[in-house]
């Protein structure tokens, strides 16, 4: 059996419409989960939970924000009530999310056959960029393994198996939630998508993001530098190790 979850901010009111409207186009039995606000978290189980150190190499090069720390325990949380559920699989989707009710639908049929195999199915509200290696299709569906698993986590179906292994791989975490699902030769799960995927982004719709933060051009300038070199050393590993 298949579930879905919403990933939700209760004060993120402005999207509670948006996300009333999602349970009713989701293809499976739906209930919205109450995201985890990172600034609002206990303190130790904050600290407990961010590591002191990277965790994995490449090291993550910026600080987590508590939006990114929320994020990721919100994930965290559903991958634990999966497992201690003994839930099949479950769709997570974040409340940012706009359905094309049939495309997804069809998605999620191609995803659902394979989901038990290959652990984690993402569908993409981009462009997922090539390389990547055919696996299966349907139509004008396919289901395809990217080279570099592409970031964000909008939507993605998740087999109870993997939520196992990340759950066991992200203990401690020291870098975003996707930054985390791309190395998949680290947590054992290596995440594949569907295109076309029926979603789409509707985060300034949606009442904007939750995780953002504001930088002065100089700070911009140097991230941008610092992101690159990352981003490359994970492009590297992800070819070597793929």
């Amino acid at each position: 059996m298949t579930e879905t979850f919403i990933i939700h901010l209760e004060r993120a009111s402005a999207r509670r419409p948006h996300v009333d409207a999602m349970v009713q186009k989701s293809p499976y039995p739906a209930q919205i989960w109450p995201a985890c606000d990172g600034a609002k978290m206990d303190p130790a189980e904050r600290a407990n939970l961010i590591a002191d150190a990277a965790v994995f190499q490449p090291a993550y090069p910026f600080a987590l924000s508590m939006g990114e720390v929320g994020c990721f325990e919100s994930h965290r949380s559903v991958w634990r009530h999966v497992v201690e559920n003994r839930i099949e699989s479950a769709l997570i989707l974040e409340d940012d999310v706009a359905i094309d009710v049939a495309a997804f639908r069809d998605a999620v049929e191609l995803a659902q056959s394979h989901v038990a195999e290959l652990g984690y199915i993402q569908f993409q509200v981009r462009t997922v960029k090539a390389p990547f290696a055919v696996v299966s299709q349907a139509g004008p569906l396919a289901l395809i393994r990217p080279q570099v698993v592409p970031l964000r986590t909008s939507a993605q179906l998740v087999s109870l198996a993997a939520a196992q292994r990340l759950l066991a791989a992200s203990e401690q975490i020291d870098r975003p939630v996707d930054g985390f699902l791309q190395m998949f030769w680290e947590t054992g799960v290596h995440p594949h998508c569907v295109v076309p995927s029926g979603v789409s982004d509707l985060t300034a719709e949606a009442g904007g993001s939750t995780v953002s933060c504001k930088r002065t051009l100089w700070q911009k300038l140097i991230a941008a530098a610092k992101r690159w070199t990352y981003r490359s050393q994970i492009a590297t590993l992800s070819r070597t190790r793929g």
